[in-house]
């Protein structure tokens, strides 16, 4: 058993030993061997895991270096911010198996978006943060300027404007943690998210350019780059769900192996995915690792780890082994 480890990592170490269970284990010490080695380790975001206030154990990794690139759907790039200056006004639904359409009708006249068991407040949360967010977005178009999506987001908590509404510590937060270091992140497809459809609306009424928000391609372009300037000791995938937020950063590898003729360009290096999604016919989240050989993405000797369970249990409990917890 390690013996730098906290009460937590021994606690696993000692009773996790057999089916998922051992699996975390396996994955995480694997993670941690891809760190000492000097890979460098991306953790894409899927699901709710902000709402799922994921950021409580996930902003201290980014702090310890322990994740050098994120992924992520939009929803978690501002569910993060989302539950930082409206987190009081959130609602538990611990029955919400028993919901009757009625009920869910209900909810979403008080402006309560639910999320499995947990509503999103719609004006504290949503319209608290978009009369800054539009300002900052109108600013770069009158300059002239554009920008990723993740990097407007870094300009508002960087602003400072959202302090007096802070309804957390900020150390929970796990998307001020990644603005504080200036952390890569990729978010494929964002607009599919509230404030994308909020910059769609602005761009419908006239008052945006789409233009003035970069693209998914250039999401791509940039990962690229940063992928071939980081991969001399090899780069890790840590995929937290399945779906956009977990594909797309992942195909950047048979990209430039094939498409841009780079021979020389490494394999992902460790693959780990914590999922719920059975194996099944033709889908992406419940495809077997070594399914990703075939496409050009991990090597034949690439450590690979896939853990069946639910990630807001199994991401929490590998985190706290990395952290020594």
């Amino acid at each position: 058993m390690t013996t730098n480890k906290g009460e937590i990592s021994k606690f696993i170490e000692k009773y996790y030993l057999h089916f998922n269970a051992a699996a975390l284990v396996d994955a995480a010490k694997g993670y941690e061997d891809q760190l000492n080695s000097g890979a460098k380790m991306l953790v894409s975001l899927a699901g709710a895991m902000s709402t799922a206030e994921l950021g409580k154990i996930f902003a201290e990794m980014i702090r310890k270096d322990k994740v050098q690139i994120v992924s992520c759907t939009g929803a978690n790039l501002e569910e993060d911010i989302m539950n930082l200056v409206a987190h009081s006004h959130y609602k538990r639904v611990p029955n919400y198996r028993d919901l009757t359409p009625q009920d869910e009708w209900d909810l979403l006249e008080k402006g309560l978006n639910r999320v499995t068991d947990t509503c999103i407040p719609e004006e504290e949360a949503f319209r608290r943060i978009q009369e800054h967010i539009v300002k900052i977005w109108k600013d770069a178009e009158a300059k002239g300027e554009r920008y990723l999506p993740h990097e407007y987001m870094y300009k508002l908590l960087l602003s400072g404007v959202l302090e007096e509404h802070y309804e957390i510590d900020i150390k929970d937060s796990w998307m001020y943690a990644a603005a504080e270091k200036n952390l890569p992140i990729i978010c494929p497809g964002w607009e599919d998210s509230t404030m994308g459809n909020i910059f769609a609306s602005y761009v419908l009424k006239g008052e945006l350019k789409a233009s003035t928000m970069k693209s998914g391609i250039e999401y791509m372009t940039f990962l690229a780059d940063w992928y071939t300037n980081n991969s001399q000791n090899g780069i890790g995938f840590f995929q937290i769900g399945g779906g956009i937020a977990g594909d797309f950063p992942i195909c950047v590898v048979p990209m430039l192996y094939q498409d841009m003729e780079r021979p020389e360009t490494p394999f992902w290096s460790y693959f780990c995915q914590i999922s719920d999604s059975t194996t099944s016919y033709g889908s992406y989240s419940g495809a077997v690792p070594n399914e990703k050989i075939t496409w050009g993405k991990l090597d034949i000797n690439t450590p690979k780890f896939i853990i069946e369970s639910d990630a807001t249990i199994v991401a929490p409990l590998i985190f706290a082994y990395l952290l020594d917890m």
